[in-house]
């Protein structure tokens, strides 16, 4: 049983080298249960490298993470159960159908019989779906294979959700739905979320965020302490002050 005293999530130190290059440098911050943090950046910022970190994917050169107050080292199972993730690339398997492609997953998390059925069937309706379950996942558009994707995270009812660019491939009110659900789920079931994204919306009523510049933390604080830091009106407009500050350096 997770420790509700603990982070869900805390990261101390964190530094990644691609050869000299370095990809992150001493990145730390955490999060607790029910918190929907943005992490915000641009293209090349080291979201992505971050997220590969969190999720157990690479190890990091330098530094600890920790989930739910456990390490991969030990406790890799247990954590992974409880943490739904959706990568900035595509992961579904082309030539399987939707529900194959479900239910496969979901297997992973011990999930079977009509428990599985009836998370799948529940899914499928709220992303919009329903009627494609039986066709191969190749035959369908980006957007519709990004809401599997999008599914096929929350099929375990995580308590940590990671979305590397989530929204990718969808369309505006696709988008809005998908933040709104997000959120919703940090709110009133206590998930804690970190969503990477380049784009300041997505974002607005996070929380925190956490904007990253070339691997380093650059600010860590809601939205209002952000706009604040920066004197400006709206996030869009400190977002972009503040990363053009750190560009002309």
């Amino acid at each position: 049983m997770f420790n509700l005293s603990l982070p869900v999530l805390k990261l101390d130190g964190i530094r990644k080298f691609y050869g000299r290059q370095p990809a992150l440098n001493d990145v730390s911050f955490q999060i607790e249960a029910g918190q929907y943090v943005g992490l915000l950046g641009p293209n090349g910022a080291g979201k992505s490298t971050l997220f590969q970190i969190i999720s157990g994917l690479f190890a990091p050169d330098a530094g600890s993470v920790r989930l739910f107050g456990m390490d991969y080292l030990q406790k890799s199972s247990d954590i992974l159960r409880r943490v739904g993730v959706v990568f900035q690339v595509r992961s579904v398997d082309l030539d399987m159908s939707v529900r194959s492609n479900l239910r496969f997953h979901g297997h992973l998390f011990g999930l079977s019989g009509s428990v599985l059925g009836n998370r799948i069937s529940e899914l499928a309706d709220q992303f919009g779906f329903a009627d494609q379950l039986s066709r191969q996942v190749r035959t369908l558009s980006g957007g519709q294979q990004r809401r599997i994707e999008i599914a096929r995270a929350l099929l375990n009812r995580p308590d940590l959700i990671l979305m590397d660019e989530p929204s990718a491939g969808l369309d505006t009110s696709s988008r809005r739905e998908l933040v709104a659900h997000v959120r919703a789920l940090a709110r009133d079931q206590g998930v804690a979320v970190l969503w990477a994204t380049h784009l300041v919306d997505e974002v607005e009523e996070a929380d925190r965020i956490v904007l990253l510049m070339r691997g380093s933390i650059l600010v860590d604080g809601s939205p209002q302490a952000l706009m604040k830091r920066a004197g400006a009106k709206s996030l869009t407009d400190a977002y972009v002050s503040m990363t053009e500050v750190v560009d002309e350096a």
